[in-house]
């Protein structure tokens, strides 16, 4: 058997991997989440750990200005988010042989590399059933914390083109340790280093030319949900009426919802089942998606100069509407109030509880879209869809915004989408019309669901009203 004591990991096998993990199909496509992986590596190498902070991080990766606020601008926390579950795919699938795995633990954002120790008997074994040796005294991890972006426009193509150098120069310097001594292994680190620091410059710079500062610009979507006048009203969804109507094996209707007459469904012939479902339908349960919008939502109001006012969608009455503009979060499976809204919207759910089916419904295709995009839990594909609905509010003269899925994954996706600028602002530009005025809109995300989370979102299709 192998000594199982794990070797003290170089420098040289940490730049090795990153270089594999950014090159890999994961990130290929992800110019941001590399930069970020690639930033915050090499100034762990250098000593600098102490530099890697959500501040500087976001001012360096992703081009916020120099007054932003990280406690209001959360998309270095998101990216982060996002990195952590790219890496997890990575090690599942692409890069399950790798020697070390690197992760990013929650909480500290840290990111830890972690040897892996075989016994002869295991090797050829599944590597995930191989054991993690910690990292010895003295191996110091690339640390890392997040930090919030500005809605920044996406990076020119010199930016991209100088983050492709540098996962070069990652990549490189593997060939150079190996063929030569320490002065060309410091050589190699110079011409990482340069190529690192040009694309902090080339973004910093970017973003200086063409934005000065967040408040200095009047949001086209926040700026018509929020207002210091008056609070916006955010209502999450009730999950102990989802068990209700898994229970009945039927949908229940917004006016039921309202007169609890659903309760009244108990079969009588079992009164102890009677007095366990009468507890369930009592207590107040709510999602952790729910909670992390209104999370999400609480910092879009106080960068817009609003505020937010959360509501449990048992407590709602229709006179609650009157008051102003809404967000509502969950279909109308935990949330009855999107019922309300349906009759206008072209995207609508439904759920199949014979077949265990839940589906986007497009009322109305257009040419090469199809009427309707399917979700089961047994789906392979692990294949989830949200939907994002600006609508106007008739009865208040104002708006509502409604985040759905088809499973906690796919309402995520949609909050991620509305929350982050960076998919928001080009998606926006693409409709506003002439009067530079944003219309009403709804638009059908797809997303893969990994461990309950939303990865590789995209917009499958979109509407807006006149």
């Amino acid at each position: 058997m192998q000594n199982s004591e794990a070797e003290p990991i170089s420098d040289a096998a940490r730049r090795e991997l990153v270089a594999r993990i950014v090159d890999s199909r994961w990130f290929k496509k992800s110019d941001r989440l590399s930069s970020f992986l690639l930033h915050i590596c090499e100034l762990d190498l250098q000593g600098r750990s102490e530099e890697i902070s959500e501040y500087r991080i976001g001012r360096a990766v992703f081009g916020r200005p120099e007054n932003y606020d990280p406690a209001v601008d959360g998309i270095v926390r998101s990216h982060a988010s996002r990195l952590r579950m790219r890496l997890d795919q990575y090690f599942t699938r692409e890069g399950r042989d790798e020697p070390i795995r690197l992760s990013i633990p929650r909480g500290a954002y840290l990111p830890l590399f972690m040897p892996l120790v075989r016994d002869n008997a295991s090797a050829g074994s599944d590597p995930s059933e191989a054991q993690t040796a910690p990292v010895k005294a003295g191996d110091t991890p690339f640390a890392m914390e997040l930090q919030p972006a500005s809605p920044a426009s996406a990076p020119s193509a010199d930016t991209i083109s100088a983050t492709e150098t540098a996962a070069l120069h990652f990549a490189d310097s593997k060939a150079s340790r190996r063929q030569a001594a320490t002065t060309s292994l410091a050589w190699g680190l110079v011409a990482f280093l340069t190529a690192a620091l040009l694309v902090m410059y080339l973004r910093d710079h970017t973003v200086h030319a063409g934005l000065q500062t967040r408040t200095d610009i009047r949001h086209p979507l926040w700026s018509e949900m929020f207002s210091a006048a008056h609070p916006t009203m955010i209502i999450v969804g009730d999950s102990s009426f989802v068990l209700w109507q898994d229970f009945l094996h039927r949908n229940i209707g917004l006016a039921s919802y309202l007169s609890s007459g659903y309760r009244a469904a108990i079969p009588q012939s079992n009164p102890d089942l009677q007095k366990e479902i009468a507890l369930m339908a009592g207590r107040r349960y709510t999602s952790i998606v729910d909670l992390e919008a209104v999370q999400s939502f609480t910092r879009i109001a106080q960068s817009a100069g609003g505020s937010l006012d959360m509501r449990y969608a048992r407590d709602i009455r229709p006179n609650d509407l009157k008051q102003g503009n809404i967000i509502l979060i969950g279909t109308a499976e935990t949330n009855p109030w999107v019922q309300l809204f349906e009759h206008d919207m072209n995207f609508v759910f439904n759920k199949d509880r014979t077949r265990q089916i839940y589906s986007v419904i497009n009322r109305n295709p257009r040419k090469g879209e199809p009427g309707r995009w399917d979700y089961s839990e047994n789906d392979a594909l692990h294949r989830v869809y949200g939907v994002v609905a600006y609508l106007p509010n008739p009865v208040a003269n104002a708006n509502v915004l409604i985040l759905e899925g088809t499973a906690m994954a796919g309402t995520e996706c949609g909050r991620d989408f509305i929350a982050d600028d960076m998919q928001l602002l080009p998606f926006l530009k693409r409709i506003r019309r002439a009067d530079g005025r944003v219309p009403h809109f709804e638009v059908v995300l797809g997303t893969d669901n990994i461990s309950g989370s939303a990865v590789n979102s995209s917009i499958l299709a979109w509407r807006t009203m006149p």
